[in-house]
């Protein structure tokens, strides 16, 4: 296989820097989807197997389906055990960053990483980074930060110490990062690194069961009810809109990660071009962006909604009731659309 395009200034200082056993702290976004742990999880296992010792933090709880990954149970949740968190960035060797372009993006978790002394790496796919980190691999043409820690492992020529557990990890954030390889950035590339893992013995059906097919009842109807009585659709713009409101989340007992998915699937709808999803929390409205083709929701989130991401797939956020969040979307998107 081609060795990456991608590259890191000063790789060869990082190199040294490796050389021998260090602390590392791996740190990820808040609210961590599959790509966040998979690709923190498998960079974890990938420098344990160099020697290092690793201690990843996660700002916050991620959704159940994911904790069936090798791992998984010596993530620390910072907003569950703060202390030790900060102790093991107060005393790291080298901090990762993964998954995010800026140091807000982890919340509560920004202010102990900032002041921690140890040099740190950014490892990202999402657009417009911050400069935060000495070192940095960083492309937006790539699928997943699963992707670029491949890529990572390769560029330190030691892909032959890929094993079971690190493949199922790196599998897992490139699967879901890439909408189960439907996303235009599955590339050649993509399928060349996916088969790479593959030979490490991976049940790839079994992976998929254990992360899109663990809905329970509530959820399912959840859905169905979000479809039937929730959603919003301007076909002759060619935009849909579905709101969650507080009460909605109680009524199905919804449990993190419930709402995964969701905002794609009026993007099934025949002529429609974008999605979205606002949830409504405590105080502001969570937004989640969806599109088809050359429609920069990127842009728009970043422009109407203190947010931003990816060119198809965005987030933002809104201090203001659901009904008023919802007004605005439908005054500003479809200007956006035909403009």
């Amino acid at each position: 296989m081609a060795i990456p395009t991608v590259s890191i200034d000063r790789l060869d200082e990082l190199k040294a820097l490796l050389a021998t056993p260090k602390k590392v702290v791996i740190t990820t976004h808040y609210n961590p989807d599959g790509d966040a742990i998979g690709s923190s999880l498998g960079l974890s296992h990938y420098l344990r197997k160099k020697g290092h010792l690793t201690t990843v933090i996660a700002p916050n709880e991620y959704p159940k389906f994911l904790h069936w990954m090798p791992g998984n149970q010596e993530v620390i949740l910072y907003d569950k055990s703060q202390p030790v968190a900060e102790q093991a960035l107060k005393h790291a060797d080298l901090i990762f960053c993964l998954d995010y372009n800026a140091p807000d993006r982890v919340k509560d978790l920004a202010k102990p990483l900032q002041e921690a002394e140890a040099p740190k790496m950014l490892i990202d796919h999402h657009l417009q980074p911050e400069s935060f980190t000495d070192f940095s691999l960083h492309t937006t043409q790539a699928s997943s930060t699963a992707e670029l820690v491949y890529d990572f492992i390769e560029l330190m020529e030691d892909t032959e110490l890929i094993d079971y557990q690190m493949a199922a990890c790196l599998y897992t954030g490139i699967l879901t990062d890439t909408g189960s390889f439907q996303h235009a950035s599955t590339t050649a590339r993509v399928h060349e690194i996916t088969a790479d893992l593959m030979r490490q013995g991976l049940d790839t059906f079994d992976i998929y069961d254990k992360i899109f097919n663990t809905a329970s009842i509530s959820r399912m109807r959840f859905f169905g009810h979000c479809w039937s009585n929730r959603m919003f659709v301007n076909a002759k713009v060619g935009y849909a809109i579905i709101e969650v409101s507080i009460k909605d989340q109680l009524r199905f007992h919804l449990q993190k990660g419930d709402t995964e998915g969701l905002v794609n699937t009026p993007l099934q709808i025949d002529g429609i071009q974008a999605s979205v999803l606002a949830t409504e929390q405590e105080g502001y409205v969570k937004l989640s962006f969806r599109s088809k083709g050359d429609i920069d929701m990127n842009t728009f989130a970043r422009q109407y909604f203190n947010g931003g991401g990816h060119k198809n797939a965005a987030g933002g956020m809104e201090e203001a009731p659901l009904d008023k969040v919802i007004e605005k979307i439908k005054h500003t998107l479809p200007k956006y659309l035909q403009s």
